[in-house]
């Protein structure tokens, strides 16, 4: 079945059964690779994006549930609100190490920050909640959002 939807800012159209998961969509059909699978089982946050602005796992969204949605990836993060000045904390705090992890970091970061632009370390803590970063990198993390948010 055709299904059309927004993501970036553009049109995309794809002929895909209706509960194909949205990260197979990005990553298989149109190679926007950034967003990662990790557990498929929206465990791990790797796959995180944004469905009208709300943080979402891509790897258990059904490409039906999407289609009257902006979907917003890690490609676009600098387009929305905080986007750009995560993506500067992130570096000047050398918050990756694998680097895995990142993109969903990132997006729940900038998901946290839309609704709460000065957000507390509980704050953090329950927005990034279910982002695993096997590296440990959390207490940079959390720096780098308070950076972002300043």
């Amino acid at each position: 079945m055709a299904f059309s939807m927004q993501i970036n800012g553009r049109t995309y159209t794809v002929d895909v059964d209706g509960d194909t998961p949205l990260l197979w969509v990005l990553r298989d059909l149109l190679g926007m690779t950034g967003t990662k699978f990790g557990c498929g089982q929206a465990l791990c946050g790797a796959c995180t994006v944004h469905v009208d602005g709300v943080a979402t796992r891509s790897c258990v969204t059904p490409i039906e549930s999407v289609v009257e949605s902006q979907v917003t990836t890690i490609e676009a993060l600098h387009t929305v609100a905080h986007g750009k000045a995560l993506q500067d904390a992130w570096i000047e705090l050398e918050v990756p190490q694998c680097g895995y992890c990142q993109s969903g970091q990132l997006m729940s970061a900038a998901a946290l920050l839309e609704e709460t632009p000065s957000p507390t370390d509980d704050d953090i803590d329950n927005a990034m909640w279910g982002n695993v970063c096997r590296c440990g990198t959390y207490q940079r993390i959390r720096a780098a959002i308070k950076r972002a948010s300043a």
